[in-house]
């Protein structure tokens, strides 16, 4: 991929690590993007991590919605979705106007005290109410427009409304989508997607699909709870990572 990676050992690198991102991201319920942005920033600068994200994201969604389509929350999608689509207008045009730098310290700092916070407050639960999913929508859909990522606070949400792993997943996806799509409009408008980017959709579809499938078969098999715990850690192990980079 000239232009875009330094040569194929990287191209190598970047879609198996995209790979385990989606994996990751299915298990734990809270998307790939929590791995993938600060991962891809390794490789290129914020604003084209926002873009490939984004169709990564589009891609992974797609195939979540097709493997894990029982049970879908037509209220919580709408409640929660709505918000969130609006939410990610914003802060999609806000990362226009805001140095990627400092888009990059922030989200380090985001990514280490989320987990943490989530770590310690194991058995912390929201309530069941329309203003929860609508404020989470809110916040998760800014936070995914803004700093490429809003999983986590949508998954925090919706562990409160007691969904089966099949239902939380696809009615997640569901959500993602519509917030996902809207973005990736924004970033194409403010030149964070080019055609370069574009010809990588076949082999950002196929991590997708296959993380997401992968993510399903190992979701039988591991303890929820335990995994939940290894996936904050890894989060939060990633943050500390991408601070690193920054000051040194």
């Amino acid at each position: 991929m000239p232009g875009i990676l330094l040569g194929t050992g990287d191209t190598f690198l970047f879609f198996a690590l995209a790979l385990g991102c989606e994996v990751l991201g299915t298990i734990g319920g809270f998307g790939s993007s929590l791995f993938f942005v600060p991962v891809a920033g390794f490789f290129f600068d914020f604003h084209t991590v926002l873009g490939i994200t984004a169709l990564l994201h589009v891609s992974s969604n797609l195939s979540k919605i097709g493997l894990f389509r029982r049970g879908f929350s037509k209220n919580i999608i709408l409640l929660m979705g709505l918000p969130a689509v609006l939410a990610v207008v914003v802060g999609a045009l806000a990362t226009r106007y805001v140095q990627p730098d400092a888009l990059e310290w922030v989200l380090s700092v985001f990514l280490i005290l989320l987990s943490g916070s989530l770590l310690y407050f194991k058995q912390f639960r929201l309530g069941q109410s329309p203003p929860v999913l609508a404020g989470g929508g809110l916040l998760s859909g800014f936070l995914a427009g803004l700093l490429g990522t809003g999983g986590a606070v949508r998954g925090v949400v919706l562990t409160s409304f007691g969904l089966g792993s099949d239902a939380f997943i696809a009615t997640s996806a569901c959500i993602d989508m519509g917030v996902d799509s809207s973005r990736l409009a924004i970033y194409a408008i403010n030149g964070f997607v080019n055609t370069e980017q574009v010809k990588l959709i076949p082999l950002l579809f196929s991590c997708g699909f296959a993380g997401s499938w992968l993510g399903r078969q190992l979701l039988r098999k591991i303890p929820e709870t335990n995994f939940r715990t290894l996936v904050l850690l890894l989060v939060m192990a990633t943050g500390i990572s991408a601070l690193f980079k920054k000051i040194l």
